[in-house]
């Protein structure tokens, strides 16, 4: 897995360097201080990961991010740096992790793992990544950081006007977008939109009770929450569930 890594504090650079190498057999091609620098050598070089300083001389990391976002081969981009505020602009760019500084060994080490993890799903071949829902992640947004989520450790996302809340079975995220949007990044054969406001995890269902108007209220595992189903889905829902 080749990465780079773009950082203009000396220190900071080497100090993420020898996490990587120590923790991960991730092979560091070339490290850079400019972003202008960076995306002159992607024009002729690929990566599968880019290590990436926010406050970078030249053209910041936001903006480096936003460029590359445009290419045809993206790798995936992890932003390091000193300021909480941009989490949101990194999650809109799809940004694999957010990681503070300073480095904290633990966060960089399950971090890498999960990053070497996530390229051997892309490169692995297209009928295994397709049939394996444990593999399957989403990047979820909790206290401005970046969380590489399981898919099947959601249970169910609730809308809240623009924004949506969604929640695992010990975690709640808000996600800086309506529910149409998150509900458009799951997979349709796990998730169902029960109701306007709710979108629900099938797997996670474990009882369905019959309601008022000929509805359904559904009950999921490990939370005590309830979970409707409106009228204008039921019929959907009945197929769904062969009831």
């Amino acid at each position: 897995m080749k990465v780079i890594i773009v950082e203009d504090e000396v220190l900071a650079q080497q100090e993420l360097n020898w996490l990587i190498k120590t923790h991960s057999q991730m092979d560091i091609v070339a490290t850079f201080d400019d972003g202008m620098d960076v995306l002159k050598y992607l024009q002729h070089h690929e990566v599968d990961a880019i290590f990436l300083d926010i406050n970078i001389p030249s053209l910041d990391g936001v903006l480096l991010a936003q460029n590359i976002s445009k290419f045809a081969h993206k790798p995936f981009i992890v932003f390091i740096t000193a300021w909480k505020e941009h989490a949101v602009e990194a999650f809109e760019l799809e940004a694999f992790d957010y990681i503070l500084k300073p480095y904290e060994e633990s966060r960089i080490i399950g971090m890498l793992q999960k990053l070497e993890a996530a390229h051997h799903q892309q490169t692995a071949p297209q009928a295994h990544v397709s049939s394996s829902r444990e593999n399957l992640t989403i990047n979820l947004v909790k206290d401005e950081r970046i969380i590489v989520t399981d898919i099947n450790d959601i249970y169910y996302a609730e809308a809240h006007e623009k924004m949506t809340f969604v929640y695992t079975r010990r975690e709640a995220y808000v996600m800086p977008m309506n529910i149409t949007e998150f509900c458009s990044r799951l997979p349709e054969s796990h998730f169902f939109r029960c109701h306007r406001s709710y979108c629900v995890n099938l797997s996670k269902i474990r009882e369905i009770e019959p309601w008022f108007n000929n509805t359904y209220i559904l009950r999921l595992r490990d939370l005590d929450f309830q979970v409707p189903v409106s009228r204008s889905k039921v019929k959907e829902f009945r197929q769904l569930m062969r009831l």
